[in-house]
């Protein structure tokens, strides 16, 4: 087991790391395997269990980050076509080692309201989160509504099933500054004694 202490640093030090900051080196699939049997353990309400893992590496990532780019260009007209974000949307899924498309599969008896579903994929996310951190990765949830409105065009989704975004795992760069301070608990918790 585990002590309070290595958990809470654990929880301290996640953070972010963007995708931008990675070296490219691929990361073996035993471990992101592990990630995710880490992120399987997650709660759910009702054991619905609705988080799903699309996992895109090797040269499926080209592949990927073509239909980013393609998507992004056939809906993005006029001014709303930004060169940089263009750019970004290949170079992203190319310095990444894994992909992973974030869905949600919807309990078909609907039997807990949608949102704790969204919730419990979110707490399988913060596990993937803290996994790639003790792993000594990168990870960054990237959530771009126009790309999730359109990924049911890459991958096969199941009825019910719908996209809640993205997870780069990298290798970073080492000399990233984490340095994040938290507003005070203090300012966010009230005790009533």
């Amino acid at each position: 087991m585990v002590s309070l202490e290595e958990v809470s640093d654990l929880i301290h030090y996640r953070r972010s790391i963007f995708p931008a900051t990675y070296t490219g080196e691929l990361v073996a699939d035993t471990v992101v395997h592990q990630i995710l049997t880490n992120a399987n353990q997650a709660p759910s309400h009702r054991h619905t269990e609705p988080w799903r893992f699309h996992v895109i590496s090797g040269d499926a990532r080209e592949s990927l980050a073509d239909f980013f780019q393609e998507t992004y260009q056939r809906l993005m007209i006029g001014d709303q076509f930004k060169e940089i974000k263009f750019k970004k949307l290949r170079a992203n899924p190319l310095k990444s080692s894994h992909i992973i498309i974030l869905n949600m599969q919807r309990c078909p008896q609907e039997s807990v309201p949608e949102w704790e579903e969204v919730a419990a994929v979110a707490c399988a996310i913060q596990n993937i989160y803290l996994s790639v951190t003790a792993a000594g990765l990168g990870g960054y949830w990237s959530s771009p509504k126009l790309l999730i409105d359109q990924i049911h065009h890459y991958i096969d989704m199941v009825e019910g099933e719908r996209c809640l975004g993205f997870f780069y795992i990298g290798v970073p760069i080492t000399e990233i500054d984490l340095g994040i301070i938290k507003k005070p608990l203090e300012e966010k918790a009230k005790w009533y004694r």
